[in-house]
């Protein structure tokens, strides 16, 4: 590259990165939730405390670790990031709780899973729903991008792709998990539970859409197969559903359906959906 180009393309590197905001490091986000994690399951903890004194000082470290990410976008925040980090962290034992629960319904739906211990430690359907529970608080909260790198995070590490404003009720359970993608405006009831492939997706991807739901709705106690598409806004999985293996939905179907494929035809108990 000639002298006076490689000068010019510096030039124009140096000029974004001074009109590029300020973010917080992605390595820093990834660090606190990791270490946040541990601290509330000692299952994914390596580490011994002799003391409650110990844990004490390791829990104020991480609360450190908090505002050291939430001061880099203190102007973007709707409250000051002190006020941002209590209401986070006075939600943490109410988040621990609902985790205990999705892991149990894990252990509870899946004959491989031979105890508590073992699905929190090694499965990747719980590490998932557990950084989106405490990124979908962030984004409760008002925080900008910080949910989104957490969201991210979760999704490398396993393949589950959840976003950060998606709505999860009680007790979900994701068998397997690779390739779960759950979009912005997913609403999922309690006592869901969905094995790897599925998408709930939208049917548009129009940017004049962004304030609207795009994403379907999943009520209480539905199942939902392996590779099965559900798309739209407007379309709901009545409660107590069964949606079969590689299903392609677009339209609501009521409670207590159940949705398959029998050869070549999708089919809802023996009547052809339209």
């Amino acid at each position: 590259m000639p002298f006076n180009m490689k000068q010019q393309f510096l030039q124009e590197l140096f000029q974004a990165h001074q009109n590029t905001k300020v973010i917080p490091s992605p390595r820093e986000v990834c660090h606190f939730i990791t270490s946040l994690l541990q601290i509330m399951f000692p299952e994914l903890s390596e580490k011994n405390y002799k003391s409650f004194r110990e844990l004490e000082m390791d829990f104020e470290k991480i609360r450190f670790q908090a505002g050291k990410i939430l001061q880099p976008i203190e102007f973007q925040l709707p409250e000051s990031p002190e006020i941002i980090e209590d209401k986070f962290f006075d939600q943490l034992s109410n988040i621990r709780k609902q985790l205990l629960d999705d892991a149990n319904a894990i252990v509870a739906g899946d004959p491989a899973a031979s105890n508590l211990q073992e699905v929190i430690r090694s499965y990747p359907g719980f590490f998932a729903i557990a950084v989106h529970r405490l990124a979908h608080q962030f984004h409760r909260l008002g925080v900008p991008i910080v949910p989104r790198i957490l969201s991210e995070y979760a999704h490398s590490e396993t393949g589950i792709d959840i976003h950060p404003s998606a709505s999860i009720g009680e007790r979900f359970c994701i068998d397997h998990g690779t390739g779960v993608v759950i979009g912005e405006t997913v609403n999922i009831g309690n006592d869901v539970k969905i094995y790897q492939g599925v998408t709930l997706g939208a049917l548009s991807v129009r940017k004049d859409l962004v304030q609207t739901k795009r994403h379907p709705t999943i009520e209480d106690n539905v199942v939902i197969y392996a590779g099965a598409t559900i798309l739209g806004g407007e379309t709901v999985i009545g409660h107590d559903s069964v949606i079969g293996g590689n299903v392609w939905i677009v339209k609501s179907v009521p409670p207590h359906s159940r949705i398959y494929y029998k050869g070549h035809l999708q089919q809802k108990e023996e009547i052809l959906l339209i």
